[in-house]
């Protein structure tokens, strides 16, 4: 995802920001558990003030668009009821276990979908 400024719009940039991130959430472009560039990098990016994008990050966070994790940066949160969230969890747990063995795309596809049509 790219976010751009117009710095001539009525809009306030940490607005801009804000209202990007959420569309981008919104309409799959940002899936959940998808880490966010740091405050500091994401302000250099976009030639802003570090405050600016810090304000943006913390309206997304009320807005529980993304979550923050300490020094592990700031991340789309899981949304929708509690079993969704449950379910994108997971899927991001497979997701990094599997990146972390190297396993390729359409293997792990393989493997999750032989998992699930097994009889329980």
């Amino acid at each position: 995802m790219r976010l751009t400024i117009d710095h001539e719009a009525s809009e306030p940039p940490f607005e801009q920001v804000r209202r990007q991130v959420t569309n981008a959430v919104a309409d799959g472009t940002l899936a959940p558990g998808t880490r966010l560039p740091t405050v500091r990098a994401l302000a250099d990016e976009l030639d802003l003030a570090v405050n600016t994008v810090a304000k943006a990050y913390r309206a997304l966070e009320a807005d529980q668009v993304i979550e923050t994790r300490g020094r592990s940066g700031s991340f789309v949160s899981a949304r929708g009821d509690a079993v969704a969230q449950q379910a994108q969890h997971a899927a991001l747990a497979f997701a990094d276990r599997m990146h972390h063995l190297g396993v390729e795309r359409d293997e792990a596809l393989r493997l999750v979908s032989s998992a699930l049509d097994a009889p329980r």
